[in-house]
């Protein structure tokens, strides 16, 4: 009897370490480039997001689940005064009121903005900036758009340079999430 049991024990596992196997990601690339990190409320990780945004040349695409920065708003609408193309998703449930949100000012601007409808949450915290290189960077990691990641919470901005392929495979899915989303003039949004 142990006998059978050990190996229909064995056998689960094999199941299992067959089907962990198979599970990957959807792209895989060679590391290349350079990588920054920052960790608020340590570094001035808001800073390292306004650096990226300044040194665009082309376009800065946004993904926010909560964006309520002023100075990061600031620094968007200064790119799109320089001719730089500035476009941004948002979470629809976190960001549907104008009150403290930095979304209106954006849109004041006249940036393109867009609410993510599809997903419980959309989550991504991404700037993703001229894919097509030269100067190519996503910035990614845990830090909302917001003064609490710059002042009170453990945070961290992982910025990605001079990945073009990698910093593609970001806009593309960025382009995905924008073909689904829901485009606004305005805040308060009500579905």
């Amino acid at each position: 009897m142990p006998d059978r049991r050990w190996r229909a024990a064995g056998a689960g596992l094999v199941l299992a370490l067959a089907a962990m196997a198979q599970a990957q990601a959807s792209q895989r690339f060679s590391a290349q480039g350079e990588v920054e990190v920052a960790f608020s409320p340590r570094d001035d990780a808001e800073g390292v997001l306004i650096d990226v945004i300044r040194e665009a040349r082309k376009v800065v695409l946004v993904q926010a689940y909560v964006f309520t920065s002023k100075r990061i708003a600031d620094a968007l609408v200064a790119a799109r005064r320089r001719g730089v193309k500035v476009e941004v998703l948002a979470d629809a449930r976190m960001n549907r009121r104008a009150q403290g949100n930095a979304l209106p000012r954006l849109l004041e601007a006249g940036i393109p903005v867009a609410l993510e409808t599809e997903y419980s949450a959309a989550h991504n915290k991404l700037l993703i900036v001229d894919a097509d290189g030269p100067g190519c960077a996503v910035v990614t990691g845990s830090y909302n758009f917001t003064w609490s990641a710059q002042n009170r919470n453990a945070e961290n901005v992982l910025v990605l340079r001079q990945h073009c392929a990698l910093t593609r495979a970001y806009r593309d899915n960025w382009l995905r999430h924008r073909a689904e989303a829901t485009s606004i003039s305005r805040l308060p949004w009500n579905p």
